[in-house]
């Protein structure tokens, strides 16, 4: 029987702004916010949440909390979940995890606020009828991603490094990242060549791949970032045995 004092009514939400960022594919992304910080990204208000006096005061915050939707997921959710921490193998409980399939879809991501543009310049212009622009760094959100709320980081409030972290004590290992020199000769032809030689060394060390394949594999994958195709394959190095990643490829297109 429906508990009477509980409102079991639905609420209605709109984006207040969407996410332009370094990653037009899931694959790829970092499974947390701030473990590629060469991730850049930009969050676009729309109207009418653009007006320049909804982030008056917003500039003196270095970090901010963004909550979003999950737009890529499928709008069903499961009580439980195998979290890649775990391998992808041990179930434990949503409400337990990050998981993308929650019952409202709904993340939190914890971001660096680079600056605020308006109308293209700084917030200190003053055209005041262009949208809001902010800029972001750490993100780890697609491209088209829709934000429903803003709320500034306070870390006397939110920064508890004695609280328990359940089965992600820590953050996840990272793997060497070697470039072929062929991909090596394609960076050099880009004006962003140090910054995507770094995005793509952050987001590769993660391993991307699905949790339950963390060994090295002759199979070639492939993983977009920005507006350029990189091709890598996971590898034994020589002296260790331990896994790492060879970039072996950088196809730019069109």
């Amino acid at each position: 029987m429906t508990n009477p004092h509980l409102p079991m009514e639905s609420h209605s939400v709109q984006p207040i702004g969407y996410i332009e960022s370094d990653f037009p594919d899931k694959f790829g992304v970092p499974r947390q916010p701030g473990l590629a910080v060469a991730a850049r990204a930009s969050l676009i208000l729309v109207p009418p949440y653009d007006d320049p006096l909804a982030v008056r005061g917003l500039e003196a915050f270095s970090h901010l909390w963004l909550t979003f939707v999950f737009h890529h997921s499928p709008a069903r959710w499961t009580p439980l979940v195998r979290p890649p921490r775990l391998g992808g193998n041990a179930k434990v409980g949503v409400f337990a995890s990050r998981s993308t399939h929650r019952p409202n879809r709904l993340g939190q991501s914890l971001v660096k606020l680079s600056r605020i543009d308006i109308g293209g310049v700084d917030i200190g212009g003053n055209d005041d009828r262009a949208r809001v622009r902010l800029a972001l760094t750490g993100c780890d959100l697609i491209s088209g991603t829709p934000v429903l709320d803003i709320k500034p980081y306070l870390p006397w409030a939110e920064a508890l490094p004695d609280a328990r972290a359940g089965y992600a004590p820590a953050p996840p290992p990272q793997l060497a990242v070697r470039f072929s020199a062929a991909a090596e000769a394609t960076l050099a032809t880009r004006a962003d060549a140090a910054s995507l030689r770094e995005l793509i060394r952050q987001v590769l060390a993660q391993d991307p791949r699905p949790a339950y394949r963390k060994s090295a594999e002759e199979r070639l994958y492939g993983v977009r970032l920005r507006d350029v195709d990189v091709r890598f394959q996971v590898e034994s190095t020589a002296l260790t045995g331990r896994s790492g990643i060879h970039v072996i490829e950088i196809d730019i297109g069109n």
